[in-house]
């Protein structure tokens, strides 16, 4: 591009380069990983190893939500709590620059889910592997089967809620404590007052330095759920969506009511339409809202989100939700905006 045509673009505006696919390199604020709540500090270090060193997103995404699902006393992974009939059964997603993308559910006794994931993306023509197909295809493709056994505290927490046995999510569960920063040398899993673990869902994206995004999700899914149930983390377009033209987004909390909108696929959507990240996951949320009515009040929906140019941002049905980011700058901890 010679002189006069640069000057004569720049007379159009910078928004309309972003529209048309340019953005000035020294707009664009990468690399960059965002992933949910407070356990995400810690995943952010994991992530950072690769980002930093101008590895890909691809494997920061897979690497960094791997360390929540290695947590011994934690709800992602193994750890977590099981469903009504005492069985910890797994779902997972990840999702690269290129529409690649796959996912397991209810996954049994295979540590990490994530990664077994990523091998259906690239062993398979599958998207989804489930059940014990999930498992067998696992299997042939060395990971390990392990014991199957309670962790001790989920042992705990599904002996206390036989006692009733009533499922009733509860809002928030997967929130800490309101915190502006934290330590990711600190950073430890924790109880809530009830005695639960606080997170059973940890969602990553990220923005690598070849300007390319990916993201994952990971989860043991809705304590004391159904037998058999799946919510959203392994639905790619509703719990995790990346279009490397737009942004990449992913999402938390009550996963059929994220389900019902293809939530972060609808997302993504507003942000080609030009909203910001925290714009078009507001959009979303009040879309949920709508829908659900009073019984709004009683689920918690959030989203995180990521665009081209490394801007992100975050919005939630109700307040509560946080989120970490780590850029070159640090990795710090975000309170999301929300409805109420």
């Amino acid at each position: 591009m010679d002189r006069r045509k640069f000057i004569n673009l720049g007379g159009i505006g910078i928004t309309s380069f972003t529209l048309s696919g340019f953005i000035p390199k020294n707009l664009v604020k990468k690399p960059i990983v965002i992933s949910t709540w407070d356990a995400g500090i810690a995943a952010n270090v994991g992530a950072w190893t690769i980002l930093g060193a101008g590895g890909k997103a691809i494997d920061a995404v897979e690497k960094g939500v791997m360390v929540t699902e290695d947590e011994m006393n934690c709800c992602v992974g193994l750890n977590g709590n099981p469903d009504r009939d005492g069985h910890v059964t797994l779902d997972a997603s990840i999702m690269d620059h290129e529409f690649n993308c796959g996912s397991v559910a209810f996954l049994e006794r295979i540590k990490h889910p994530i990664s077994v994931a990523r091998r259906v993306m690239e062993k398979t023509p599958h998207v989804m592997l489930v059940g014990e197909g999930a498992q067998q295809f696992a299997l042939e493709q060395g990971f390990k089967l392990e014991s199957g056994e309670l962790s001790k505290d989920a042992k705990n927490s599904y002996n206390n809620w036989l006692k009733k046995s009533e499922y009733k999510p509860v809002i928030n569960i997967e929130r800490k404590n309101a915190m502006s920063q934290l330590d990711a040398n600190k950073m430890a899993p924790h109880r809530l007052s009830n005695g639960e673990w606080n997170h059973d869902t940890i969602g990553m994206i990220a923005l690598d330095s070849f300007g390319n995004l990916s993201g994952s999700c990971t989860t043991s899914g809705a304590g004391f759920k159904m037998r058999g149930r799946v919510g959203d983390s392994p639905v790619i377009g509703a719990g995790l969506y990346v279009d490397n033209e737009v942004g990449a987004v992913v999402a938390t909390g009550q996963g059929e009511d994220v389900i019902r909108v293809a939530g972060a696929s609808a997302v993504v959507e507003q942000m080609r339409q030009g909203k910001t990240p925290t714009e078009a996951c507001k959009i979303i949320v009040e879309r949920i809202n709508r829908i659900k009515k009073e019984k709004a009040k009683d689920i918690q929906i959030c989203f995180i989100a990521v665009n081209k140019n490394g801007d992100f941002g975050s919005y939630s049905l109700h307040k509560g939700f946080n989120y970490a980011v780590h850029t070159k700058e640090g990795n710090k901890l975000y309170e999301a905006k929300s409805l109420d």
